[in-house]
């Protein structure tokens, strides 16, 4: 039995490791990576001579799935939780505590929300609940549009703009509410059509938790994608060019035009963002390619850096930038957010990341790396008085590789999954489907790697 993985990002090592568990020992499972370097969107560096991680740096606990992986994997010991630091935002020319308990943005209590807004803004957030119930029945519908409606344009801007920006670098009038925060929605019937009393029901009373929210790894991601890629045999540098159907089975070629070689495989999982995907599939499962083609992907840019000893950050975990911040002399920030990391995290050197980009700003993110680190450290002044210059520093660019849940998400996600269920030894995965995060990806490829492996053994018991 042989399987190959398109994509070495987490969701296709995670694929082949819960493909080896599954298969045994002699299955043979290829993961097969254009990149030079496996994990995706998990990349860490060094800086300064420490483990920095560029990407992503954490994942929520809500979901065990990570978690549970990393004590499957035996890492558990290296599992780290943030420091009690709050976070902060910047909204109207102040920066403030980011207000407890909302889901994304949406309050469960408006008083919590005033320091974010004016007056007006908190007065309007106040009325929520006496408006006429909310119903959302079959397609999806715009965040920014109804949240705008509900609790007034302030509110988005100023909080759940922000938010949202910093879990799929998209804006809120282009994200589709249901598939953003399908919990929410499913929540405002027992709240009587409240978008507030649907938060409170959501949150419970879990931010009063003395529980971690995040988890994190010493050393960064790399120690769990390293651990992982132990599962598959790995092809780097190797893009796959076509597939094919072989028979019961597939063909893929795969590296460039003067270097080309054929794969053939018993079963195939597609982990890799919607372009490839669509790419891959037109011939084979056209409608699955047709239905990718709905689902937009953003760009992003982190920019991390160590600065000297003795340098101090504010005791917060970090700061988010509403919509249409401006420093005093009235340009605007360039980041979106900051991470304090070594106050979030704990430990030296002294640490710390920005946010730059979400969907649309294309000219921000053409701006070339010492232009970006001129306008972050200015940023930080204004921000923190932190004027100091990096003693190291790196900007990592996230083309087009994140998905956005537009309006129309829901409905591309199903048509790809009915399309594919109908083709016997293929399976897609990853964050384009129902959920960007680590515990998202993980259960994604767990679910694909159970289809495969499910089809495999009943070639085998049939033979």
């Amino acid at each position: 039995m042989s399987t190959i993985v398109v994509g070495g990002g987490v969701t296709g090592l995670v694929a082949a490791y819960r493909l080896r568990a599954r298969l045994g020992p002699h299955a043979r499972i290829t993961v097969v990576e254009q990149a030079d370097r496996l994990g995706g969107k998990l990349r860490t560096v060094e800086l300064a001579g420490t483990p920095t991680d560029v990407g992503a740096e954490a994942f929520v606990l809500r979901n065990p799935a990570a978690a549970d992986l990393v004590a499957e994997l035996g890492l558990g010991e290296r599992l780290r939780h943030p420091e009690r630091a709050a976070a902060t935002i910047r909204a109207g020319g102040r920066t403030v505590a980011l207000p407890k308990r909302t889901f994304l943005g949406v309050p469960a209590d408006a008083d919590l929300v005033r320091p974010v807004l004016s007056r007006d803004g908190a007065e309007r957030v106040a009325a929520e609940p006496a408006l006429p119930p909310l119903e959302i029945h079959g397609d999806d519908v715009s965040v920014g549009e109804v949240l705008a409606h509900r609790f007034g344009r302030e509110l988005v801007d100023h909080l759940v703009e922000p938010l949202l920006g910093g879990v799929y670098a998209g804006r809120a009038d282009r994200l589709g509410l249901r598939a953003t925060m399908p919990a929410l929605v499913d929540a405002l019937g027992p709240a009587g059509g409240s978008l507030t009393g649907a938060a409170a029901r959501v949150l419970g009373d879990a931010t009063r938790s003395d529980k971690p929210v995040f988890g994190a790894l010493e050393g960064g991601m790399a120690v769990l994608v390293d651990e992982l890629a132990k599962a598959a045999d790995v092809r780097l540098g190797r893009p796959v060019r076509e597939l094919r159907r072989d028979g019961d089975g597939w063909r893929l070629v795969i590296g460039s035009t003067k270097d080309a070689e054929v794969l053939h495989a018993d079963a195939v999982v597609l982990a890799v963002p919607p372009p490839a995907a669509r790419k891959l599939l037109t011939d084979v499962v056209p409608a699955a390619a047709a239905a990718y083609a709905g689902i937009e992907v953003g760009s992003m840019a982190v920019l991390s850096m160590v600065l000297p000893d003795g340098v101090t950050l504010p005791d917060t975990s970090g700061v988010l930038l509403a919509v249409g911040e401006r420093h005093g002399d009235g340009t605007p920030f360039t980041a979106k957010a900051f991470t304090h990391t070594s106050v979030k995290w704990g430990g030296t050197p002294v640490r710390l990341r920005a946010s730059v980009g979400r969907v649309g700003e294309t000219g921000l993110l053409r701006r070339d790396d010492d232009d970006l680190l001129r306008a972050v450290r200015a940023d930080l002044a204004e921000l923190t008085g932190v004027t100091a210059a990096p003693v190291d520093w790196t900007v990592t660019r996230w083309g087009g590789g994140l998905p956005q849940y537009g309006v129309g998400h829901i409905a591309a996600v199903d048509a790809i999954e009915r399309a594919v269920a109908e083709v016997p030894g293929l399976a897609v995965a990853g964050a384009s489907f129902r959920g960007v995060g680590i515990p998202a990806c993980v259960d994604s490829a767990t679910a694909a790697a159970h289809r495969v492996a499910g089809h495999l053994r009943q070639r085998t018991d049939a033979k």
